[in-house]
């Protein structure tokens, strides 16, 4: 429809104008050989008379015939083509949807190109950008190193604790019969079957860091302070100190020995072997003190005591554990007063710590504190 001209489509009007001018040219025809009368009634205008002949009629009815075979039959046999058209397009349709058509061999190799190009794409991307990526790789990985050169005894020593703290055999060790005096081998030794800690105890040595450090770095060692200078057997407190942690890739095979003491409650045995013979402690509590709080060792007693020593928590030097211990045998009323020793008593600022780490011991050589 247009509405701008008497609401007719193009089609319309050309075959409405066609049909005005074959109409006009019939009764053109007609006139000039008088076979048509005018009349007054305006429901059929210009009909013809009666008197008409055959041929005259067949032009007239030949006229109109031509005039609907040229136009009106195009038009139908385009709506039929239209019509065809339309039901097959829409039986595509619904045959695609049906079924998914077939990929074509053309499309199909494009896509296995694309495909096999996103790896060179990628390749390219490293390529251009490789420059600008190695830092910030290069950088994750000298952090990475820092921090596990720094704190991997944080996590080691935990493990520790509940594995192997001495990196012995593994074998469970039994508790002993502590009601009866036994006869051992001279070497030293703290056993603590709880833990399977069975360790080289040094007795006597001088106090100094450098001096307890190797002691420990070889087991466990004895550590003399005023106040505390016993041995086992003898009235006083006996103070044994060792490592708790220190980094896996050390060679130190006990850095690790004193990790599970915290696991020990009171009641809980140990055993020292001193002089060929065997003493037995029973714990009877712990606490948490500064490093430089030697108050702790030093208090006055009259039972054997034994004190144990090491860092907390797990894998740093912040505190120190201690776990204090009297003697169950030999019995207390056996038990000798504390003899003068010739070991160096020297005052120390502190007690001793876990190895140092990675960049502690750069540090301390770069200010020779080593």
């Amino acid at each position: 429809m247009d509405n701008n001209n008497g609401g007719l489509s193009p089609t319309e009007r050309q075959r409405k104008t066609a049909a005005e001018i074959t109409r006009k040219k019939v009764l053109e025809a007609y006139e000039k050989q008088g076979h048509y009368e005018s009349t007054t009634d305006s429901a059929a205008p210009n009909r013809p008379k009666d008197h008409i002949n055959k041929e005259d009629w067949q032009k007239y009815h030949s006229a109109w015939q031509n005039y609907y075979q040229k136009y009106y039959g195009d038009y139908y046999r385009n709506a039929a083509r239209n019509y065809i058209a339309n039901e097959k397009l829409k039986a595509k349709r619904r045959t695609e949807e049906e079924e998914p058509a077939p990929i074509d061999p053309a499309t199909e190799l494009r896509q296995q190109i694309q495909s096999s190009n996103k790896p060179r794409r990628a390749s390219k991307f490293w390529k251009k950008h490789h420059r600008r990526l190695i830092p910030i790789f290069a950088g994750v990985a000298v952090v990475l190193v820092f921090l596990f050169l720094q704190y991997n005894r944080l996590i080691f020593a935990p493990i520790a604790a509940y594995i192997s703290p001495g990196n012995g055999a593994g074998a469970t060790i039994t508790a002993l019969d502590s009601s009866t005096n036994i006869n051992v081998v001279p070497d030293p030794k703290l056993i603590i079957p709880k833990l399977n800690v069975d360790v080289p105890v040094h007795f006597g040595i001088s106090n100094d860091t450098e001096t307890v450090n190797n002691a420990m770095n070889n087991g466990v060692a004895q550590f003399i302070i005023p106040g505390a200078t016993a041995y086992p057997g003898q009235i006083g407190n006996l103070i044994i100190t060792g490592h708790s942690a220190g980094d896996v890739y050390s060679n130190n095979q006990y850095k690790f020995i004193f990790s599970g003491l915290e696991r020990l409650n009171v009641g809980d045995t140990i055993y020292i072997n001193y002089e060929s013979k065997r003493y037995t402690y029973s714990v009877v509590g712990s606490e948490i003190v500064e490093p430089d709080d030697l108050e702790a060792l030093t208090k006055e007693t009259n039972k054997p005591m034994l004190t144990l020593v090491t860092c907390t928590p797990l894998g740093t030097s912040r505190y120190r554990l201690l776990v204090h211990a009297e003697q169950i045998n030999p019995p207390v009323d056996t038990a000798t007063e504390t003899a003068n020793t010739t070991a160096s008593t020297a005052h120390s600022e502190s007690l001793p710590s876990n190895e140092d780490t990675f960049f502690e011991g750069i540090w301390n050589f770069l200010t020779g504190k080593q």
